[in-house]
């Protein structure tokens, strides 16, 4: 998750920018830099590595100005490096930005023949020579923007800076926070109110689409069809917890909401949309070779590990074998050689999955491991490992890390599959792109909050709910159950649900609430007959699928309720198909009124047996 903040000030701007990095760093520090009007034209410094090395730089070659932006980054788009260090730049325009670009490609081509140069391998310079080419036509920068936003897919969040205007900034979020603060004359975006703390506790949290303009005294914002629309400036506290929540109620419910944005930081890490491929970092092994995967991890980082298990299985024809941390440890089972063992872990300090890890280790298998924490116990212990890019996950119920988790899991399957020749140039391309669009449908989920809201009302009535899925549904059905357990009380189950009639349909009853994940796919009918059955006994069915897994279930059965999400390979379903079970999980709790960020018996981390 990549770091902005932008000043509209009376003093210099490049301290306060760097100090409000400094705030940001843990979003990202593969790179950072900074931009600001120097009478009336464009001038940046930009460092690869931490922000030591850009106030390097700045020492070298001050920058003058009161009208900057700044930005600490993941790597993206190829490796780390100045070049594609934010801000890009045009001689019109620069711009930071958190997100993804899905139609970057089609948007570069176009502007192929107007004798544009890239500077970098980002999709973010692609937006700054669109916007400068509005420009050149004549708009106003401001008309540009407005220009350039329809024709943007994916999700993000960005601000921008004008040759020749320094008083003016603009800032558009889809997806990816982005706040504005107000000051005595002054005027800054923030990714969040911890960049903006020292400058002011006045802060307004654009809502998902909308844009703003602002100058030193005063901000026009404009929802996605730019019409003007007013937001609640609030007053927040200056330092503690409460910041980090933003206008969100809980961490919880801030972290679901930054999905977008963190699953598209964990894909620019891993893929590139230009070659519709997966770049992974060197491996201390060759998926050729290798005769067996085994994943350890425990509580909702094992649900990844099942998920990734149908997906290294159908598309690497890699065996795969799955264990709860403790169960691996403990019941010493024979690996093989040349294996791989795999550890997810979002803390990296889980003393089950680090035990496991360590007899795995003793077995001679080649150790390979998903954090989120890089300098953890479990990463230092490891031969190789890639980093999800959910940043600080506060809520105990893990949600943003889990779904960063199965976006680095299936980009595995890809890389695993193509090393061993089981899956085709095509193929891989559609994944890819299946992947890269990711974002942005989550961004759509999360458009149905309100009603999931109104759903879990009937849920939080519950005393006992069942989830049910086939095939890579199931153990999101699993996680959906964990999730209400955790935070609600409520006693969940999750099935596979062709093994409904081998036991649980026993306690279907009158109003008994059943969540069925079934996107449209090859065991959609039988999924769909399922339903059929459960909705006879009387059983409240909330269905999760697409419009045309919908429109079929009419046909059938009427289902309690129906939550329609966006059509998609059903390869990436699984990390799309969590973000309504997560919702519902969140909504059920505070209805309940149950202590969602810390729910009783619970840590973040466990890190004793």
């Amino acid at each position: 998750m990549c770091g902005i903040i932008g000043i509209l000030g009376k003093a210099d701007a490049a301290p306060l920018l760097v100090d409000g990095l400094k705030r940001l760093e843990y979003r990202g520090y593969d790179s950072a830099g900074i931009a600001t009007l120097v009478n009336g034209r464009i001038d940046r410094r930009r460092a690869e590595g931490k922000l030591d090395n850009l106030a390097a730089a700045l020492d070298k070659e001050p920058l003058a100005g009161t009208t900057g932006i700044g930005h600490t980054r993941w790597a993206t788009h190829g490796v780390p490096s100045e070049a594609n260090a934010h801000p890009h730049a045009t001689d019109r325009v620069a711009i930071v930005h958190n997100g993804i670009i899905e139609n970057y490609q089609d948007l570069r081509d176009g502007l192929a023949g107007k004798g544009v140069t890239y500077a970098s391998e980002t999709d973010t310079e692609v937006v700054a020579h669109l916007v400068s080419d509005f420009l050149a036509q004549g708009l106003t920068p401001q008309e540009a923007v407005s220009k350039t936003l329809p024709m943007l897919e994916g999700a993000f969040g960005f601000v921008m800076v004008f040759a020749g205007h320094h008083d003016l900034m603009i800032g558009a979020r889809r997806g990816s926070p982005l706040a504005i603060g107000y000051g005595e004359g002054e005027m800054y975006f923030g990714s969040d109110a911890l960049a903006l703390a020292p400058l002011t506790r006045r802060i307004c949290y654009l809502e998902e689409g909308d844009w703003a303009v602002i100058s030193r005294d005063k901000a026009a914002v404009f929802d996605t069809q730019s019409n003007p629309v007013e937001r609640r400036v609030v007053e927040t506290a200056v330092s503690g917890a409460m910041i980090g929540k933003g206008n969100y109620r809980h961490f919880m419910q801030k972290e679901i909401h930054e999905q977008p944005a963190v699953i598209g930081d964990t894909l620019h890490t891993v893929l590139n949309p230009a070659t519709q491929t997966i770049t992974l970092p060197d491996l201390p092994f060759d998926w050729v070779s290798v005769p067996k995967i085994t994943i350890g991890a425990c509580g909702t980082a094992s649900y990844a590990g099942m998920v990734a298990k149908y997906w290294f299985e159908s598309l690497a024809r890699l065996p795969t074998e799955v264990d709860i941390g403790s169960e691996l440890r403990y019941r010493e089972t024979p690996l093989p050689e040349g294996g791989l063992a795999l550890f997810i872990s979002q803390s990296g300090e889980t003393m089950d999955t680090l035990e496991a890890l360590r007899y795995a280790k003793q077995q001679g298998q080649s150790i390979l491991s998903i954090v989120n924490v890089p300098e953890s116990t479990i990463a230092r212990s490891s031969d190789a490992v890639i980093q999800t890019k959910a940043g600080p996950e506060i809520g105990v119920a893990s949600t943003k890390a889990f779904t960063t988790q199965l976006t680095v899991l299936a980009c595995l399957a890809i890389a695993a599959a193509k090393a061993r020749r089981h899956l085709s140039r095509q193929r891989e391309a559609e994944l890819a792109s299946a992947l890269a669009e990711v974002p942005g449908r989550a961004a759509e989920v999360l458009n149905h909050d309100d009603y999931i809201r109104e759903i879990a009302q009937t849920v939080a009535e519950a005393r006992d709910v069942f989830f049910m899925g086939r095939g890579s549904a199931y153990p999101i059905a699993m996680e959906g159950a964990l999730k209400l357990k955790e935070i609600s009380y409520i006693h969940a189950e999750g099935y596979a649900a062709g093994e409904m009639k081998h036991g649980p349909i026993a306690l279907i009853e009158e109003n008994v609430p059943v969540v069925m994940i079934a996107p449209s796919g090859p065991l959609f009918e039988k999924t769909a007959s399922n339903v059929q059955e459960m909705v006879s006994r009387g059983g409240r069915v909330i269905f999760l699928s697409d419009a045309a897994g919908i429109q079929k279930m009419s046909r059938m059965a009427k289902p309690f309720a129906s939550i329609e999400l966006p059509k998609v390979d059903p390869f990436v379903a699984p990390i799309l198909y969590t973000i309504p079970v997560q919702l519902l999980a969140y909504h059920t709790a505070v209805w309940k009124g149950t202590d969602v960020d810390q729910p009783r018996n619970l840590a973040k981390a466990v890190t004793v047996e």
